[in-house]
């Protein structure tokens, strides 16, 4: 094999569409492109993303992050840090009182994140399925 005899494989390069070269070679007069229009003339592109005057997707969506402000009155507490508090039934005010949820906090989900070994009693708290399960293996009880 020689650097001259290398050539693609084949079928790998498609010869291109002559165009305008009369009826016969089946792209001729308009070339395929229809006949008037923007499209049909030389250099009648329009820019990327233009929708014909319409606002475009780009310029429609909002620019800046967007923050729920349900998510400012709600927080997440681990399992391990139910056994904090020294209350006999943990509820939002004990959690609250310990520093462990802000003071403006409306909801508290305990989720399974850690390992729990003291019986708790929860309160007015939502756990996940997980976490329930946990409490309960140990011995703890969740009032809703």
């Amino acid at each position: 094999m020689r650097l001259n005899e290398l050539s693609p494989g084949k079928g790998a390069k498609k010869t291109g569409k002559r165009l305008g070269r009369g009826h016969s070679a089946g792209q001729g007069k308009t070339c395929g492109r229809g006949q008037k229009g923007q499209k049909s003339r030389s250099g009648g592109f329009h820019k990327v993303g233009f929708e014909g005057g319409q606002m475009p997707l780009q310029r429609r969506l909002p620019k800046v992050g967007f923050r729920s402000r349900m998510a400012r009155l709600t927080a997440e507490l681990r399992l391990h840090e139910l056994e904090l508090p020294t209350a006999d039934v943990i509820d939002m005010d004990v959690l609250k009182a310990a520093n462990l949820v802000p003071a403006f906090v409306t909801k508290v989900k305990v989720i399974k994140s850690g390992e729990i070994a003291k019986a708790v009693k929860l309160k007015g708290i939502t756990v996940t399925k997980g976490a329930r399960e946990a409490i309960t293996n140990v011995g703890g009880s969740i009032e809703d």
